[in-house]
Order: structure tokens, then sequence, then C-alpha cells
């Protein structure tokens, strides 16, 4: 019987890994490296180029051209492109090897692209599993292939400016991710724990997470371009999946893990369903049948993790650990400790 659960988590598994695979094909091709420097010197030429990285499977689909064997450089292969022939690198991208060379992949593998050039460039990719580009003179665009990834690379100031839309975007989500995180941690404090408060900020902040996974593919091609970006994403982000994980671990029914690992694998679309948010939680409505258990709120003391845990143990619940008589926290932490977690919750409430 075939298990629906393992395919799905292949399939996870393999986008994860062919993301990955993009991330590191985008740090060698990223503005700044001398490969850009040469793609964008071949594309402003205005003739198209075909570009190969060896690997043991490439020489077997060569054909004809001439062996160049000198080093790399970003003028070398702007002149080279001239030619209508395919260009050969070295798979540490020092050398280049062959020019005007004609790749003959096995024309039985499907292909999406229409010109002979993209053709050729993706059945290579798919056959060898290394990095072909292609560059369109009519559309003057650059297009990557590695085995099944196709990417087109945008435009450096065309992604500055779909990067810059996001972060605003993001912007808007910390604001109110941050909101929704003082409205929680009111009723919290008051002993009013509410699974909808709890809901609003774990939607939030996994949406700040997805969006900054999208950003960081767009970061990363930016390259030498991001750095200022770099500094503004760090700080919209700064202790948001902390947040979030704990707000999971107060409210989750289930194995924390598994709930976080779920949630990670949602769309932008399921993220925003609360339907799909208390299914992972395992709750049926909105009403909370379990008590909180004080992980985000006890968190923000002074207190060690295991000290957090030992009094959420004895306690049962956040508000029976805030609102308890001091004699349970000397016994459970010592006099010392209590006195100073006493004062630190004040400061909380006070400052909620």
């Amino acid at each position: 019987m075939v298990d629906k659960k393992e395919i799905q988590e292949k399939i996870v598994q393999s986008e994860k890994s062919k993301e990955e695979d993009l991330i590191n094909i985008l740090k060698m091709v990223a503005p700044g490296t001398h490969l850009r420097s040469a793609l964008d010197g071949s594309l402003k030429t205005g003739r198209g180029a075909l570009i190969v990285v060896e690997n043991e499977h490439v020489p077997s689909l060569l054909d004809g051209g001439f062996r160049i064997n000198a080093r790399f450089t970003p003028q070398r292969l702007v002149e080279l492109s001239k030619l209508d022939g395919a260009i050969v690198l070295s798979k540490d991208l020092k050398k280049i090897y062959y020019a005007n060379v004609l790749l003959t992949p096995d024309s039985r593998i499907k292909s999406a692209e229409t010109g002979t050039r993209h053709k050729a460039a993706e059945r290579t990719a798919k056959q060898t599993g290394t990095l072909v580009i292609a560059i369109s003179e009519r559309k003057q665009e650059i297009t990557i292939f590695s085995g099944k990834i196709r990417y087109h690379l945008m435009n450096t100031d065309e992604l500055l400016r779909k990067t810059n839309e996001n972060i605003q975007i993001l912007e808007k989500q910390r604001e109110s991710f941050d909101k929704c995180v003082d409205d929680l941690t009111r009723v919290e404090l008051r002993n009013q724990p509410s699974l909808n408060h709890a809901l609003n900020v774990i939607q939030k902040g996994m949406m700040i997470q997805k969006i900054n996974e999208d950003l960081k593919k767009n970061i990363v091609e930016l390259g030498k371009e991001s750095i200022l970006l770099k500094t503004r994403i760090k700080e919209m982000n700064s202790g948001v999946e902390k947040e979030t994980d704990l707000v999971i671990k107060d409210y989750t029914k289930v194995n924390v893990k598994k709930s976080k690992e779920a949630l990670k694998n949602f769309s932008f679309d399921e993220i925003m369903s609360k339907e799909h948010l208390l299914g992972v939680l395992a709750y049926e409505s909105e009403t909370l049948t379990e008590p909180v258990k004080g992980w985000r709120i006890l968190s923000k003391t002074s207190l060690p993790e295991s000290d957090v845990a030992l009094l959420i143990r004895s306690a049962g619940s956040l508000g029976a650990a805030i609102h308890s008589g001091i004699s349970l926290h000397k016994e459970v932490l010592g006099e010392e400790n209590a006195e100073l977690f006493k004062n630190e919750i004040n400061k909380i409430k006070i400052s909620s």
C-alpha cells in the first residue's frame, strides 16, 4: 500500500533540495562575481550565448569547436560569446576549456523551450546535471538551467524594485505581528488566554518567515547590491521565529516539532486559513480546551529554561505560575529567584 504521507515528505524534501541548489547557483552568478560580469557583458553585445560548466558527463556531448584552455576572464568570455557555438568552463570557473562547440544532448529528452539554443541548454542540463546558461539576444534575457531547475535571471534594477516592494510588505507584517503579540501578552497576563489571539500571532509570524524565505533568494541573486537590504531584513525578522515557536509550544495539543514542521511547509493560502492552523494545533474550534503552559511569557524573565519547565510542571498553567503566592515560587525556584521572578513579572505587566 502506498504511504501518502511518505510520498508527501519525499516531495517536500525534493523541493527543499532543489531550492538549496538554486541558491548555490545564484551565488555563482550574483552581481559582483566575474561570471555575472561576463554574462552582463555578453548580453550587451546584442548576441546570444550558451555557456556550460563542465562535469564528467559533458565531454561526450561536445562536437567540433576548438580547445582554448585559457584562464577565465569576463572579457575573454564576452569575446568568445560572439561565436555561434557553446563555451565550456571548468568546474571551478577559473578556466575556459572550449569555445564554439556544438552541444548534442539526447533529443528524446523533453524540453518546454522553443529556441534551438534554449532547447540544447535545457536538455544538456537534464542529461548531465550540470549548470548551463543561455543568453537570448532577442529577449535580452539570461536563463539558468541545472538538472530540472529553470530560472530566469532578473535585471538588477528590476530585482531591486521587486525586493523593495517585498520589504515594504514585510515591514507592515512586522507591525501587525508586534501588535498581535502585545494583544496576546495582555490577555495572558490577565489570565484570559485566547486561542484566537494566539492564532493571529502564529499567522503573522509564519507569514513573515515565508516572505523572508522568498527574499532570501532575491538577496542572494542581488549579490553585492544587497548589503544595506540585508540589514533592514535582519532587523525586521529579529525575534519573530523564536516568539512564534513559543506561542506554538504554548498552544499546541500535539508534538511541538511536528506542529512547527507542518506550518513551515504551508503555502501562503494555508497560513491565511485559521482552519488549517487549528488543525495543526489539534483544535476543532477556537475554544481553548487546554491550559496555556506559559513558555512564552515565562521565557521573558531571566529564569533558565530548566527553571521555566519546573515552574510550568509545578503550577500546571501560565495563570497559576504568575498568580500563585510567593510560597510556590520559593518552593520551586528558591527564595532569591522567587523574588526576582515576581519583580520581573510585575515589570512585564506594567510594560503591557
